[in-house]
């Protein structure tokens, strides 16, 4: 599993997960299960959401809807969490055990929260992909942050659609060779029925291979001054959006 986490890691800072046995004695790492401990418990989840909206506010010189930083804030923890078990099972058929209990997290107030995995878990059936992603890690993530704001469900299971392809987007671009492998490990993914109605998949458009992600929501990020649209938002091209 070292191997194949060192490997994926190298991809970019969003698939980056330590293996360092040291780090075990770490206090400051935190399981997964953790993050999304309930609305009795919301503590380094609600901390991250007004974190989020305060760097937000910065950025556009004005309050941000706390709703607005609870959706990008979900989608930032959904890129860093899904992104090395797709390029993991794409790469290298391998599914590191990515789950609630083997998967840490640490704070960070400079960028994405790093990431550590226990590197003496067996690894898990490549099959099992979609539900990991769908039902281990976004699930409760999704239901703690709806605990916490006031936000649509169907914002939030978009951004993780939008997660999913974006890391098969960055994977095809930096390893053009697993481009259609994972295309379908991808497809997999958002074929859950968790995923399956966040969006839709389209005849490629470049840097895209196999196919383009056009989701049915949209992650709010539009509500900023000069916020915009994403390129696979339902809004985008829209007159004024």
């Amino acid at each position: 599993m070292r191997t194949v986490l060192a490997d994926v890691g190298r991809i970019g800072p969003f698939f980056a997960v330590g293996t360092d046995p040291a780090e075990t004695a770490d206090p400051t790492w935190r399981p997964l299960r953790e993050l999304a401990a309930g609305p009795g418990e919301p503590g380094a989840l609600a901390d991250r959401v007004a974190h989020v909206r305060r760097v937000l506010a910065e950025q556009a010189g004005c309050p941000v809807e706390e709703r607005v930083a609870a959706s990008i804030a979900l989608q930032g923890l959904a890129a860093r969490l899904v992104s090395a078990p797709l390029a993991a099972v794409a790469l290298h058929g391998v599914l590191p055990d990515l789950g609630r209990d083997a998967l840490h997290w640490r704070v960070s107030l400079t960028g994405p929260w790093p990431l550590w995995a226990d590197p003496d878990r067996p690894a898990r059936d490549p099959a099992g992909l979609p539900a990991l992603v769908a039902e281990e890690i976004a699930e409760p993530l999704v239901a703690a942050v709806r605990a916490l704001v006031p936000v649509s469900g169907r914002v939030l299971w978009g951004n993780v659609a939008s997660s999913v392809a974006g890391a098969k987007r960055v994977l095809g671009t930096e390893r053009p060779a697993a481009a259609v492998r994972a295309a379908e490990v991808a497809a997999a993914v958002l074929d859950h029925p968790l995923l399956a109605g966040a969006g839709e998949r389209r005849p490629p458009g470049p840097p895209d291979h196999g196919w383009t992600f056009r989701r049915r929501s949209c992650c709010l990020y539009y509500r900023l001054p000069g916020g915009g649209t994403c390129g696979d938002c339902v809004l985008s091209g829209r007159a004024g959006s």
